[in-house]
């Protein structure tokens, strides 16, 4: 089954009111496929329940009796009207009023250090003088309230325009909020994807951030529910992927790297940062010891054309600040901090590029596989 079969089926439903298919009409005006799945945006001049429904039963009729009886078929019937307004509205950049820039950090593999460069790019970025806001996306695996000191708090509400919301948490001039804030230490989050897609929604676009330069989404390893709800959610600025320079980590970075590319998403990737690059013994500072293979986040960098944003090497003072909940580059000038510091700054400047040389990113609407993501009109 592929598009063209598609489209020649539908030329056998005929539009409302005219004697032309939906297809000779224009309105078709999405379509996608994922193996026996498809998904069809139509337009529909009438507002009437019966009509919209008539077309969408003849659309299904139609790709089932004349390609495959067993394909599953979705369609969204829009009115011509509203459908031609949305048309015409300005792409929105910011669906988070007050929000400029919105950057989401990732990994394609767990343990390679992903939100210990988080919480210090939200500090660096706090310290440079931008507002900055954290949301700690990683649901089964919240950390952010250990490593900024903040385990025992818990989110205000506030009242806004009439409507409580979330009022984050604050540590080190960065606003945060984690699902951690909202269960126990000893309880673990046992929920299905929609669950914790839903508390993902909930925290991003349920929360008073007022005025923030950036908000950085600290999400969980690998590429599936989370990150595609996140995208769906709100218009990514960018991303940052960080990796070790293990082979397997790259491997996976390399995922992540193609999860954002792909047509349908569309997010700019900002770059990626090779964590635990190398140990430097305190006794012999000058030599590199690259535990993990030598400059394989790097090379993969350049292999795939995004820019390579740093390396941060194994330091047991980072391990230590994390546990204390102190990130490491609030520390007063010390190669570390200015490891990150350095590193934050290429962020920014490759935020800057992005924004020079492209149009605002678009919210993405997913359906439930990742294959069939596309691109809202918003």
């Amino acid at each position: 089954m592929n598009k063209k079969q598609i489209l020649e089926a539908l030329e056998q439903v005929r539009a409302h009111n005219s004697e032309q298919s939906i297809v000779t009409e224009g309105h078709v005006r999405n379509l996608q496929l994922f193996g026996n799945e498809v998904e069809i945006d139509v337009l529909c001049p009438s507002a009437a329940l019966a009509v919209r429904k008539k077309l969408e039963v003849s659309i299904m009729k139609a790709i089932q009796e004349r390609i495959d009886p067993k394909a599953k078929v979705r369609v969204r019937v829009e009115q011509t009207e509203r459908k031609e307004a949305a048309a015409t509205a300005p792409i929105r950049g910011n669906e988070i009023p007050g929000v400029q820039h919105i950057i989401a950090v990732a990994s394609g593999k767990g343990g390679v250090g992903k939100s210990t460069v988080t919480a210090n790019l939200a500090v660096s970025l706090a310290e440079m003088g931008f507002k900055v806001g954290l949301v700690d996306a990683d649901i089964y695996g919240p950390s952010m309230p250990l490593m900024f000191d903040v385990m025992h708090e818990k989110p205000s509400t506030v009242e806004v325009d009439g409507i409580r919301k979330m009022d984050p948490v604050q540590s080190y001039g960065v606003k945060l909020l984690s699902i951690g804030f909202f269960s126990g230490a000893n309880q673990a989050v046992v929920w299905r994807g929609p669950m914790a897609t839903k508390a993902l929604t909930q925290m991003i676009k349920d929360a008073h951030w007022g005025e923030l330069d950036f908000l950085i989404i600290d999400l969980p390893p690998g590429t599936g529910d989370i990150h595609l709800s996140m995208v769906q959610t709100v218009p990514v600025s960018g991303a940052v992927v960080v990796s070790t320079p293990q082979a397997v980590a790259l491997t996976d970075a390399r995922k992540g790297v193609g999860m954002f590319r792909m047509e349908a998403i569309n997010v700019p990737v900002l770059g990626i940062v090779e964590n635990m690059a190398y140990f430097c013994p305190p006794d012999v500072p000058d030599k590199k010891y690259h535990l993990f293979g030598k400059g394989g986040a790097k090379a993969l960098a350049d292999e795939l054309g995004t820019p390579f944003l740093g390396e941060i090497p194994i330091v047991q003072t980072i391990r230590e600040a994390g546990d204390v909940g102190r990130p490491a580059a609030l520390q007063d000038e010390t190669e570390v901090s200015e490891v990150f510091r350095e590193m934050t700054r290429r962020v920014v400047e490759e935020l800057m590029e992005r924004n020079n040389s492209l149009p605002p990113t678009e919210v993405v609407r997913i359906t439930t596989m990742a294959g069939c993501a596309r691109p809202d009109s918003k």
